[in-house]
């Protein structure tokens, strides 16, 4: 069973952000990067597959050099090998470039099973694992709950968390596309002796033309989605408090929505 686990390197929830002076994303420096919770998950699952029915898991991952930081860290926890699609080319991609450029070095390989996160903790758009599995002309779950396989028959039973508190599930075939959500598991934590082992680990460094795409299908230039500028949201002095006793309070604000926000 070999399975390939896509993460994202994001900025600490932590972390005080700025705009930066294009206006166009945050300002990158001295801040830090964790993975993606989700994606975090995700590779949690992975490892227990592996452990379970026997395989190899590799993690990919795009983005500059600060991303090997988030690979070193997936080696660590129990990942064989990573491939870091690294190369400007890739910068400033959207979900259907980032997504293409995953889906070109996993074919590289032969894999069962492609693991994601549901969403990432920046931007959010909660579309790259639906466009990979696109790309790769394979089934696909999100925001999946539960998670079993089948390595004899070639399934894997799918559970996913629907509205009301009902659950949905299916079989899909394998090869798919998971998208995992935060929850389905308790990600381990990193051992010593895992640390040592993964120095010695392989971090593959691709760029466009080793995973057979041109320049122009990636990153910015191959984004169907461009950022125009972000801001933090104004505050304004627009809040009312009403004081007084609790009837009248409710009086007073009922009068409002009628006759003000004219909701009632």
């Amino acid at each position: 069973m070999r399975t390939a686990v896509c993460i994202k390197q994001v900025p600490d929830s932590e972390a005080r952000l700025k705009v930066a002076a294009s206006g166009q994303w945050i300002d990158e420096e001295e801040i830090s990067f964790v993975i993606n919770e989700s994606d975090e998950y995700a590779l949690e699952e992975a490892l227990s597959i592996a452990e379970g029915v026997g395989g190899e898991v590799v993690v990919f991952s795009i983005g500059p050099e600060r991303v090997r930081e988030a690979l070193r860290k997936a080696l660590a926890l129990g990942a064989a090998r990573a491939v870091h699609l690294s190369d400007p080319a890739f910068e400033g991609g959207d979900a259907a470039a980032v997504s293409r450029a995953l889906a070109a070095a996993i074919r590289k390989e032969e894999f069962d099973l492609v693991l994601t996160g549901s969403q990432s903790g920046d931007a959010g758009f909660s579309a790259t694992g639906s466009m990979l599995a696109g790309h790769l002309g394979w089934p696909h779950a999100w925001l999946v709950m539960g998670l079993e396989i089948d390595s004899d028959v070639g399934t894997a039973k799918v559970t996913r968390e629907m509205e009301s508190g009902i659950n949905e599930i299916f079989e899909l075939r394998l090869p798919a596309v998971i998208e995992v959500q935060a929850g389905i598991n308790r990600p381990r934590y990193a051992s010593l002796k895992g640390i040592m082992q993964a120095k010695r680990k392989e971090i593959a460094q691709l760029g466009p033309q080793e995973i057979g795409l041109s320049a122009d299908t990636v990153g910015l230039q191959g984004s169907e989605i461009e950022i125009v500028s972000i801001s933090f949201p104004e505050s304004s002095g627009a809040a009312q408090i009403i004081e007084g006793a609790p009837e009248e309070c409710a009086r007073q604000l009922v009068e409002k929505l009628r006759k003000e926000a004219r909701v009632l």
